[in-house]
């Protein structure tokens, strides 16, 4: 064993150690599988029973890691933990999709109280971390830099916890949430999912939250995007909506990114419900987001791009300030219900919502 190891070790076993104190006999033992630089994250993902931890240890690993076990910790020693892509793809429905962490269940069957924390996924052509028919995951303090789509990114997924992240410089969303990716369907409820503390920077979009309902997102800090966050509904039955998002900075979101195929060009876009219901957005500061897109201005309500209007939504008691063209953008006047009260603002389109 060499020395590298043996210090490895002895961090390991304090990082184990800590808060275990005089547990009961009685308590079961999961055992930790450490993975040293050099070593297979996946080898031992495949080793782990429900309920043990994989601990990564600092260093670069150069491989997609795929997660469809009950229970499993994944978990590195911080950003200095790397996973970026393998010279050869496998052939798992992770890394050859351009993924680098994926936790993946069924339709029938969702992966289970799965957790990934405390590391970096950077340079994949997908996205850094992706999971499809999950329960209760957890991604938190994981840095997702540089990926080609998405940073962190979750469908088919209920009552899922987004906690203390890093997702910068993605190709689209820095986090994506969505009932489905491909297929048309209406809204699904999230199980109260909880999106909290992270830092979205540099992305197209900071936060998509795609046809969904019944999830909070609540004291993130999102910046530097072209545009910061949007509740995106459709036709589709049940609508988007019937969530929170409240107590977050969004500031000088003003990076400018081209038209796509789905989506006009966008600079300078603070918070926009498009095609949403029954959407609380409360206690947000929301500044210097300025750009000439049609989507610009601090808080945009908009019809949804399939013409489905947004409804009984409440805007209130958010600050606003020096959003361009307006801190307050209703496009989207035939919605009817949509409400802006106690906010504390300069400017709106039409005037008189401020």
């Amino acid at each position: 064993m060499t020395k590298s190891h043996i210090g490895y070790l002895a961090c390991v076993a304090a990082v184990i150690g800590m808060g275990l104190g005089a547990a009961p006999q009685a308590v079961a033992h999961h055992p930790t599988h450490v993975v040293f630089p050099g070593e297979s994250i996946q080898q031992a993902v495949d080793a782990a029973a429900p309920g043990d931890t994989v601990l990564v240890a600092s260093g670069t690993y150069r491989e997609s890691v795929r997660v469809s076990t009950h229970g499993i910790t994944l978990r590195g020693m911080g950003p200095r933990t790397v996973v970026e892509p393998a010279v050869k793809k496998a052939a798992d429905g992770c890394g050859d999709a351009g993924n680098g962490i994926c936790v993946i269940g069924t339709k029938d069957h969702k992966v289970e109280d799965v957790t990934v924390a405390n590391l970096t996924v950077t340079g994949f052509t997908g996205s850094g971390v992706f999971a499809q028919d999950t329960d209760r995951l957890t991604v938190r303090h994981v840095t997702a830099v540089k990926n080609g789509v998405w940073g962190i990114a979750q469908e088919r997924s209920v009552r899922g916890v987004f906690r203390k992240n890093t997702a910068r410089d993605n190709g689209d969303a820095g986090l994506f949430l969505a009932n489905t990716v491909k297929a048309e369907q209406g809204a699904t409820d999230s199980g109260g999912t909880v999106v909290a503390h992270n830092r979205l920077e540099g992305n197209r979009i900071g936060l998509t939250v795609r046809r969904l309902r019944n999830l909070t997102v609540a004291d993130n800090h999102i910046t530097g995007n072209c545009a910061g966050v949007f509740v995106v509904g459709d036709e589709n039955m049940p609508r988007a909506g019937a969530l929170t998002v409240r107590d977050n900075l969004v500031d000088r979101n003003n990076k400018s990114c081209p038209k796509t195929a789905r989506l006009d060009a966008l600079q300078g876009t603070g918070i926009v419900l498009t095609g949403a219901e029954d959407t609380l957005v409360t206690r947000n500061r929301i500044t210097g987001n300025a750009g000439a897109s049609p989507l610009s201005g601090g808080i945009v309500v908009w019809k949804s791009f399939v013409g489905t209007t947004s409804e009984r939504n409440r805007i209130t008691e958010n600050v606003l300030e020096n959003n361009a063209p307006a801190d307050i953008v209703n496009t989207d006047t035939a919605g009817k219900g949509n409400t802006f009260s106690g906010n504390t603002c300069a400017a709106s389109k039409p005037a008189g919502l401020c």
